[in-house]
C-alpha cells in the first residue's frame, strides 16, 4: 500500500472508530493530518488512543508507539484500538494498565 493510500485508510479508521465511540456516548475528536502533533483521537480522559486499521498489525511496535505518544502528550494510559477488514474493533493495553482501570472501575 502506498503512503497516500495508507494515510487514507488510517484516516478512515479514525473516523470509523470515532463514529462507533459516539454511538456509545463517547465524544472524541480526530487529530487529523497533524501527524505526530496530536493524538489519532482525543477526548477519552485518561486514555491515549492509537488507531490502527490494518490487516497485519505488529502489536509490540504499535504498543511502543502508543506508549511513546502517551508520554509525549501526557494524556493517559496507552491503548491501541485496532481492527482488520470484516472484524470487530479490539483494544490492546499493557496488563498493568488494564488492571489499574479494572481496579478503579470496581472501587
Amino acid at each position: 500500500m502506498s503512503g497516500k493510500s495508507s494515510q487514507r485508510k488510517g484516516a478512515q479508521g479514525e473516523r470509523e472508530l470515532a463514529a462507533y465511540l459516539a454511538t456509545e456516548g463517547i465524544t472524541t475528536e480526530r487529530g487529523g493530518y497533524c501527524f505526530g502533533e496530536k493524538p489519532d483521537l482525543y477526548g477519552m480522559d485518561g486514555i491515549h488512543v492509537e488507531v490502527k486499521r490494518v490487516e497485519a498489525l505488529n502489536v509490540p511496535k504499535a504498543m511502543r508507539q502508543a506508549a511513546a505518544d502517551a508520554e509525549k502528550f501526557q494524556d493517559g494510559l496507552p491503548a491501541v484500538f485496532h481492527r482488520r477488514n470484516r472484524e470487530p474493533w479490539l483494544v490492546t493495553m499493557c496488563l498493568r494498565d488494564w488492571l489499574d482501570l479494572y481496579r478503579r472501575w470496581r472501587a
